[in-house]
């Protein structure tokens, strides 16, 4: 019997006609589609959510291609290479990135339940201008050779997209390997694809065992939660893990007060606690959706910092080659003399602390 997710994944949502059973096209959208070449599309479930009439809907803008894709004064050519440290004098298959000593980054498929237009593998996963052997077997060798590894990130692609057989596979193999203390896997499944949460995938990921799997998912405006993920989180948690979000700043979909405040509260409230905030990485074709570098910090600042629970504030960064780089500035302490410091908060109001020599 086929389990409802992979029947989502059957009548996958990448042509105009399938497409227009959700939204009705503008002609730009239609032009743009006609003659698109790319990787696109989406689970008929997250289609649903879309604005049938709206062309500036958040969650259609991050599905459907944009002529601004051709536009690229920002974005790097060859920037995955550049990022994931492809280029360098270490061997390594082609399924280990590697930015830090003690952790890697593991793509084990490059298929999606969302072809996000932001995607800074875009070159990887939708474009299809880089090629890659994703051999698995590969990988878990490399990683198992390499002692000063303690932490393997699974990623993709979506890697929940992988039979419950493989992903059984590569959880018992990490979890072989003597120097492995954290598995990580980054999904947008339980955003776009909530369904795939099933009662055997619960079973395979709720062993307690010493090596505890970790999931981060993206998502990236209030619309896109649902009951339905509410639910599919619930049932992560009940498996003992923990559900984070590692929300892209999207210029036009999150970068309002109001839009990104509602964003992370509402995450709270289904469980999913914020992790991070990435700038938009310069991943070619996707200028569109760049803010300036401070928007991330004013919008922590304006919308999150004293207006909610700390709880709902994520850490604001870039990933580069040399790995994630904060972008938070101090705009808290004013000023300060040999004796205190003079600090300020979200209403404007001053106090000040002791200033303590080392």
């Amino acid at each position: 019997m086929t389990a409802e997710w992979q029947g989502q994944l059957r009548n996958f949502v990448n042509t105009i006609e399938r497409l227009e059973q959700y939204v009705n096209l503008t002609a730009e959208e239609r032009k743009v589609l006609e003659t698109n070449t790319t990787t696109w599309g989406t689970t008929p479930y997250f289609a649903s959510l879309m604005d049938r009439d709206d062309p500036n809907c958040p969650i259609r803008k991050q599905v459907i291609p944009s002529c601004h894709e051709q536009e690229n004064k920002f974005g790097m050519d060859n920037y995955l290479v550049w990022k994931e440290n492809r280029a360098t004098d270490e061997v390594r298959p082609d399924s280990i990135a590697r930015q830090y000593q003690d952790r890697v980054a593991f793509t084990v498929t490059q298929t999606c339940g969302i072809y996000c237009r932001h995607c800074f593998r875009k070159e990887l996963v939708v474009d299809g201008d880089l090629q890659l052997d994703f051999n698995v077997d590969e990988g878990l060798d490399w990683i198992a050779e390499h002692p000063e590894v303690r932490d393997v990130l699974i990623t993709g692609g979506d890697p929940l997209l992988l039979s419950d057989e493989q992903i059984a596979y590569l959880i018992d193999r990490l979890r072989q390997i003597p120097h492995i203390e954290m598995i990580r896997i980054g999904s947008r499944l339980p955003i776009v694809l909530p369904c795939r949460i099933t009662e055997n995938l619960k079973k395979i990921l709720s062993q307690y065992h010493k090596v505890p799997i970790w999931i981060n998912t993206q998502c990236n405006h209030p619309k896109e939660l649902t009951e339905d993920t509410a639910r599919a989180v619930f049932d992560l948690m009940s498996c003992g893990i923990n559900v984070g979000n590692q929300a892209v700043l999207l210029k036009g979909i999150n970068d309002d007060v109001e839009t990104f405040r509602a964003l992370h509260q509402k995450l709270l409230t289904v469980w999913i606690r914020p992790y991070y905030l990435f700038y938009c990485e310069a991943a070619p074709g996707i200028d569109h959706f760049r803010t300036p570098v401070e928007k991330g910090a004013e919008l922590i600042r304006d919308a999150l910092r004293g207006h909610t629970t700390g709880l709902a504030i994520p850490m604001y960064v870039v990933a580069t080659n040399i790995g994630k780089i904060p972008l938070m500035p101090d705009y808290y302490i004013q000023s300060k003399n040999d004796d205190e410091y003079t600090l300020k908060n979200h209403l404007g109001q001053t106090t000040t602390i002791p200033n303590v020599p080392e």
